[in-house]
């Protein structure tokens, strides 16, 4: 499920990118990447790290398919939005949606109230964004049977899927990811996660209004973007920036994080006035969502594909991910501000940087480890 999903994400990114390039709709290219790609494999992400975080089982049953699920949702999304689907197919989406996501927060609650002593601090992240993703769908299918609200709740349902679930899922993901790709221990990880979530959450709350009062984005990016900033400089202090970068897999993690920064001070620009807001969708997903993904699947996807103790085949596999890693971060640091500024060169970049981990990715999982006689 995991390794299929990941896969899914790649091809998720490199379909967002075609179908831009085509002049698709434009919310049918960013439901690619997000519907379709990461909203699925952050499901899948967080039922391995919820059981991880607090001590306990593995997902089951119907939470073990969820994933597969929402993929199913954003498919629907996508082809409702696309033209390819009648417009119905949208309200199904966001039904199907809404309770895939209300059961799947069930489950995480519910692991933590019997988790083996006090869970992990990650998981609050997790619960805020499941909630931040209900209702993100819960207001956009307001919009969408009451079309007066539909451009206020357009721009809420945006900033609680971008910020709030994957935003979210993704800081309280890399205080415990960036640890594990360097080997490193982090003690100030928990305590920070515990201190920035009131921070974090007020900056989303902003956000999300800030369609109607659009004074208010500034306020949110300074909250959301000091969030950020004060997890880059406790990585700096933890590790070092030489660490930080000299990995393929945690110099994509490093440039997602400064990326967002970036998209933080652009969503600034834009509260004064000062800059569009529509480049920030193809911004967020080019500096943010592409190498973030590539990044954490680099370090993930050995795991998944060899689990249990480190094997040379697991240690290959990770080679293999990370050997351009640090180019493919290069590639999605400059996209992100070329497509912020309406640069039609920043998708060329972008869609460089997906091929490059696509061959590498296609290579690892095709090659069979060669055994020792």
């Amino acid at each position: 499920m995991l390794i299929y999903l990941g896969c899914c994400a790649v091809l998720a990114f490199a379909l967002a990118i075609g179908l831009a390039v085509l002049g698709a709709a434009p919310a049918a290219a960013a439901h690619a990447a997000f519907a379709v790609g990461a909203m699925p494999l952050v499901f899948a992400a967080m039922g391995h790290f919820v059981p991880v975080l607090t001590r306990s089982g593995g997902a089951s049953g119907t939470v073990h398919r969820l994933p597969l699920v929402m993929q199913g949702a954003g498919l629907l999304a996508l082809g409702a939005l696309g033209g390819w689907l009648p417009g119905w197919a949208l309200h199904g989406a966001v039904s199907l949606g809404v309770v895939a996501t209300v059961v799947f927060l069930a489950w995480v609650l519910g692991k933590g109230r019997k988790a083996l002593g006090r869970p992990h601090p990650g998981l609050r992240w997790y619960v805020a964004a499941l909630g931040c993703l209900v209702l993100a769908l819960v207001v956009i299918g307001v919009g969408l049977v009451w079309p007066p609200a539909y451009p206020l709740a357009r721009l809420a349902h945006l900033h609680l899927n971008t910020l709030g679930f994957i935003g979210l899922s993704a800081i309280g993901t890399l205080h415990v990811l960036m640890p594990t790709a360097l080997g490193r221990p982090d003690s100030l990880a928990a305590t920070r996660l515990t201190r920035q979530l009131p921070w974090m959450l007020a900056g989303i709350a902003t956000a999300a209004v800030a369609g109607g009062l659009p004074w208010l984005g500034p306020v949110a990016a300074v909250l959301v973007g000091g969030v950020v900033v004060a997890t880059l400089v406790g990585w700096w202090r933890a590790h070092g920036w030489a660490r930080l970068s000299g990995d393929g897999a945690t110099a994509s993690l490093l440039v997602a994080s400064v990326g967002l920064v970036v998209l933080c001070g652009a969503g600034a620009l834009h509260g004064f006035a000062l800059m569009p807001g529509r480049p920030a969708v193809a911004g967020f997903f080019a500096g943010f969502l592409l190498p973030l993904v590539t990044g954490a699947l680099s370090q993930l996807l050995p795991v998944w594909r060899h689990p249990g103790p480190i094997t040379p085949a697991r240690t290959r596999l990770r080679e293999i991910l990370t050997r351009q890693g640090r180019l493919r971060a290069l590639l999605f640091l400059l996209a992100g501000p070329l497509l912020l500024a309406g640069q039609a060169s920043g998708a060329a970049l972008a869609a460089l940087g997906v091929a490059l981990f696509a061959l590498p990715l296609l290579r690892g999982l095709v090659t069979r480890p060669s055994r020792s006689v």
